[in-house]
């Protein structure tokens, strides 16, 4: 099935629409990964019941869960383990016993990496960040209401992503960064030779660049991305950085990134919506993709019922009924559904493109709306959980398939990508599943202990702070949000991500994405199409270094910090 290290080109893309295009952008970002194209697929793909991988599974789960409780809590940041998976897989397969002989395959490593990546962000983004606001509240006695409530948001978050990955509105052919990285990883350990020597010569620069306060993932990043979906989330990035230093201007108090959020996230809820209408219409019905407008929009669809039906059972729980009149119960309950299905789809475009999910800042967005329209705390402390809980999982299972999508043959093989696909989500709940044991046992032991995400304490005081009014700047500036977004077209997604660099305090960051996306210029006109195989995989390098360097970092400050 596999022969290694040609460049190919895939099977021809959709129409050169707006999504078209941006599926064309993702297709140049693995053209060079691997060569797939002799003899046939294997006639079943591994599967994850497999005694060895199911055992090695739940420790890598285990692993995973405790990696990312220790790391938010301790540090405030929870590190993508996928590379790390990736690693401890391959290193699996070297030993001189025969039950790791089978994880020299690759799929079989990647559904390693894959769950281990669930259970990292499923313990602590999912499930421990949203019942730590109900902890910092005083709402001891709501917290387990609080997790079942977040554990049925991250299922319904990797359910989604599952059901309209390699769509028309999340192609598998996007860039996905941290999935190209892990893929490149996996390759890379399978065949060695040039590719292997690039790759280490780009985790070492990524490693260094990181070490020395560069954000190497970010570089990385934009040597695959779009590059006006990145050159406007490094706009956004510089603008948060120095507006308060040189215009003396506040863009958090304005509310200004917040309203250009909105604005861009109901512009794309536009776009997506006319994908969907298209396809029903028989108007572009597969065109090259394996989900179809049509299976997209029923899977979008679903995803909205669960949402609503998982938020009322959560106002059920919680006992939100003694809190609000029907009128406005019902109006809540409606809203936290709608809150976790935009946040979902919007830090998923952003995930796609620029390999960031800014699930905390769009439960920000939809925090302050909910105290506009007047939700008592303990609503808001249910509704900022809830919506934080499902896209960590969304994003994170995306760039998990889009590795899988590369190790497969880029789609070559329809069957044996949709029996991957699924055995893949398969693995992301067994780290799911993994991961909330854990958390159930474990999070009364960090609470008490004053061990919670930083976030939550941003959450919890914005709620005690309450409303300060500020409606009328959130609608001023969702106008333009809203406009950038429908300008730039569903092929770009300029509005999300300017929004996204707006909500993030990193200077730094949006002078690396410039100095990359100049780098990047400078290259391709010189060299030509033939500088972006070296370049598509020294990137996965500087992102797997990246990301190495960041846990190995994040791990030290923590045993510094003596906890």
């Amino acid at each position: 099935m596999r022969a290694g290290g040609q460049a190919f080109e895939f099977p021809p893309g959709p129409k050169a629409d707006g999504v078209g295009k941006m599926a064309a952008e993702g297709r140049k970002a693995t053209v060079f990964v691997e060569e797939f194209v002799v003899g046939e697929a294997p006639p079943r793909h591994p599967s994850l019941a497999e005694p060895a991988a199911l055992v090695f599974g739940a420790l890598q789960a285990v692993a995973g869960a405790v990696i990312g409780l220790e790391l938010i809590t301790r540090v405030g940041v929870t590190p993508n383990t996928s590379v790390i998976g990736a690693i401890v897989a391959l290193a699996a397969a070297r030993l001189p016993l025969r039950v790791f002989a089978q994880f020299r395959s690759l799929d079989r490593q990647n559904l390693m990496q894959t769950v281990i990546s669930a259970a990292t962000f499923g313990a602590a983004n999912a499930l421990l960040l949203p019942m730590g606001v109900l902890w910092l509240l005083g709402m001891t006695d709501l917290v387990p209401a609080m997790f079942v409530g977040a554990a049925a948001g991250m299922l319904v978050g990797a359910l989604l992503l599952y059901g309209v990955f390699d769509s028309r509105i999340y192609p598998a052919r996007a860039v996905w960064p941290p999935g190209v990285a892990t893929a490149e990883c996996l390759i890379a350990g399978d065949r060695g030779g040039r590719r292997a020597l690039l790759l280490a010569v780009g985790g070492l620069a990524g490693g260094f660049g990181r070490w020395l306060g560069i954000p190497m993932d970010v570089f990385g990043t934009c040597w695959i991305g779009n590059i006006w979906a990145l050159a406007m989330f490094a706009v956004g990035l510089l603008i948060a950085g120095y507006s308060g230093a040189v215009a003396r201007v506040d863009i958090q108090s304005l509310y200004m990134p917040h309203g250009i959020m909105i604005g861009a996230g109901a512009a794309a809820l536009f776009q997506m919506v006319r994908i969907v209408l298209r396809g029903r219409s028989g108007a572009g019905e597969n065109g090259g993709f394996t989900v179809s407008d049509r299976r997209c929009g029923r899977a979008l669809g679903a995803g909205a019922l669960a949402l609503l039906a998982a938020s009322a059972g959560l106002a059920a729980l919680a006992g939100l009924r003694a809190e609000m009149a029907p009128g406005m119960l019902a109006g809540y309950v409606a809203f936290t559904a709608l809150a976790a299905l935009v946040s979902q789809l919007v830090v998923g475009i952003s995930a796609m493109h620029a390999g960031w999910f800014p699930a905390f800042a769009a439960a920000l967005v939809f925090l302050v709306l909910g105290m506009l329209i007047g939700f008592p705390p303990p609503a808001l402390a249910f509704l900022v959980g809830y919506t934080a809980s499902c896209s960590p999982a969304f994003a994170d299972l995306g760039y998990d398939l889009k590795t899988g999508w590369i190790v497969r043959g880029g789609g070559r093989f329809a069957e044996y990508e949709r029996q991957g696909r699924r055995q893949q989500l398969w693995a992301a709940l067994l780290g799911f599943g993994v991961a909330a044991l854990l958390v159930f046992f474990l999070y009364a032991g960090y609470f008490e202990r004053n061990l919670l995400p930083p976030v939550d304490r941003v959450f919890a005081a914005t709620i005690a702070a309450g409303s300060s009014g500020s409606g009328t700047m959130l609608l001023a500036w969702a106008v333009p949000g809203a406009l950038i977004q429908l300008i730039g077209g569903s092929a770009r997604q300029i509005g999300i991500l300017l929004a996204t660099g707006l909500l993030i305090n990193n200077p730094v960051a949006g002078w690396t994405a410039l100095l990359a996306l100049g780098a990047r210029a400078l290259l391709r006109a010189k060299y030509g199409a033939a500088v972006e195989s070296p370049m598509y995989v020294l990137a996965g390098g500087f992102i797997a270094g990246a990301a190495l360097t960041g846990f190995a970092s994040a791990t030290l400050a923590m045993e510094t910090k003596g906890v």
